[in-house]
C-alpha cells in the first residue's frame, strides 16, 4: 500500500478517540482519520463523529449535532444533557483506553473531557487552539493540564503556546493546503453564470442571523452609495442556506433601488469571481485572503458584548490577515466605525487593479506559511504521541 515517504505502514491494531462538536471539525476529523489509516490500517476510532468520518468506519457514540450548541442561553438550556454526554464519553474511554484522544475544536465541551482523561493516564491532544492568545488568556493554564499536545492552525498560536511551557505543534491550516496559490476569476465568473463586464464587490454579511441582522442594513447602504459612484458595479451575495437567503431578501426590501445577484453558497467561487469582497470577520476572512482578493472587514456586536470584549481582547487586530501578518493589510471597521460612509470609501479605494496587485505578495508569502499539508502533519503529531502511550 503506497503511503507518504515520510511514514511506513504499521499493521497494529490502534485505537484513537475523537470529539468533534461542528460541521468544521468533521472536516479535520475526516482529513485526520485518512491520513492515520494511510499509516496504521488497522486503526480504529471512537468518540462523537459527523458523516464524513461516520464514512471512514468512525463509531459514534452520540449524534455530532448534540454538541452544536452557540450562545450562553442556549448552552443553559441542554447543560444537563451535555454533562450526561461528557460523563459517557469519560466512562468509554476509561473502559476502552484508546492509545490517544484527541479534541478537535468545541474547547468548553472537550478541554473539560480531555483533562479528566489525562488525569486518568490516557494521552490527550486538542487540535484548534482556542482563542486563548486573544482573550481570556488564563484559560492556558487548564489547557496545560488538560492536553499533552496542542495542534495549531497558525504560527502565532504555536508561539503564545510555546511562550507558557504547553507542548504544541503548527500543522497549518487545511484550507491553505485546498485553496490553491492563485485562482481563475474569469473561471469562477463562467462556473457561476456571471459576466466578464465590470467590477464585482462580493458582499458576505455573516453565516448567523445575529451577524446578518446587524451588519447586512450598512453594507447594503454602502452598495446604494458604491453604485452611485462607480455605477459599472455589481454586487453577488452567497447565501450560506435558505433561511440566511430569506432574511438577506427581507433586509433587501429596504433598499429597493439596489440590484444584487443572490447565490446559494458557493462563497468562495463568489469571492474568487470578485474583485473587492465586503465581509464580516471570521473564517471567511481567511478564506479571502487565501484567494489572494482585497477585502473590507466590517463587524458589529451588540452594545453590552462589546464593551466586556473590548476589556478582554490582548490583540491589535480582528481579521485573520491581519493577525497573521502581524499589521495591517485589510481595513477593520469594527463598531462604531463600521458606518455607511466609511465602508463604501474602503470598498471603493480597494476597487483599482493596482490594489490588488499590491497585496498578492504579502497574501500569497501567508499562504506559503500555512500550506504545509496539515492532515499529514497532525496525522504524525498524532501517532508519535500515541506511540509514547
Amino acid at each position: 500500500m503506497p503511503v507518504d515517504a515520510v511514514s511506513e505502514v504499521d499493521y497494529r491494531p490502534i485505537h484513537i478517540g475523537i470529539v468533534v462538536g461542528e460541521v468544521s471539525g468533521d472536516i479535520l476529523g475526516s482529513g485526520l482519520m485518512s491520513e492515520i489509516l494511510k499509516r496504521h490500517p488497522n486503526a480504529t476510532f471512537s468518540g462523537i463523529g459527523g458523516p464524513l468520518m461516520l464514512e471512514q468506519g468512525f463509531e459514534t457514540l452520540f449524534p455530532m449535532e448534540r454538541l452544536s450548541v452557540m450562545g450562553l442561553f442556549e448552552v443553559l438550556g441542554r447543560i444537563f444533557e451535555l454533562i450526561g454526554i461528557r460523563r459517557a464519553l469519560k466512562r468509554h474511554f476509561v473502559e476502552k483506553r484508546p492509545d490517544v484522544f484527541i479534541g478537535i475544536d468545541a474547547p468548553d465541551f472537550n478541554i473539560g473531557l480531555e483533562l479528566q482523561l489525562r488525569q486518568a493516564g490516557i494521552k490527550t491532544a486538542h487540535y484548534v487552539s482556542p482563542s486563548v492568545w486573544a482573550w481570556r488568556q488564563k484559560r492556558v493554564f487548564k489547557i496545560a493540564r488538560a492536553v499533552d499536545l496542542m495542534l495549531t492552525l497558525f504560527p502565532f498560536e504555536a508561539k503564545f503556546y510555546k511562550q507558557h511551557r504547553v507542548s504544541v505543534r503548527f500543522v497549518g491550516h487545511p484550507l491553505a493546503d485546498l485553496i490553491p496559490i492563485s485562482s481563475d476569476r474569469s473561471k469562477a465568473r463562467a462556473n457561476l453564470g456571471l459576466t466578464e463586464a465590470g467590477p464585482i464587490v462580493a458582499i458576505l454579511p455573516g453565516s448567523r442571523a445575529g451577524e446578518i441582522s446587524r451588519i447586512a442594513e450598512s453594507f447594503f447602504g454602502a452598495a446604494e452609495q458604491i453604485k452611485n459612484k462607480s455605477p459599472n458595479v455589481r454586487f453577488v451575495i452567497p447565501c450560506v442556506n435558505a433561511n440566511r437567503r430569506a432574511q438577506v431578501l427581507e433586509i433587501l426590501e429596504r433598499f429597493p433601488a439596489l440590484e444584487v445577484e443572490l447565490i446559494d453558497g458557493r462563497s468562495r467561487e463568489v469571492m474568487a469571481a470578485s474583485n473587492v469582497v465586503l465581509l464580516a470577520s471570521g473564517t471567511a476572512t481567511l478564506e479571502c485572503m487565501l484567494m489572494k482578493r482585497p477585502m473590507v472587514v466590517a463587524y458589529r456586536l451588540n452594545k453590552l458584548t462589546y464593551w466586556v470584549m473590548q476589556r478582554l481582547i490582548k490583540t491589535p487586530y480582528v481579521a485573520l490577515p491581519n493577525l497573521l501578518a502581524g499589521k495591517e493589510l485589510v481595513p477593520e471597521l469594527l463598531q462604531d466605525d463600521a458606518t455607511v460612509s466609511n465602508i463604501s470609501a474602503a470598498v471603493l479605494e480597494r476597487l483599482p487593479v493596482s490594489m490588488e496587485k499590491s497585496l498578492q505578495s504579502d497574501f500569497s508569502l501567508l499562504h506559503e506559511s500555512l500550506k504545509k499539508n496539515a492532515s499529514s502533519e497532525a496525522a504524525e503529531a498524532v501517532l508519535a504521541l500515541a506511540n509514547k502511550s
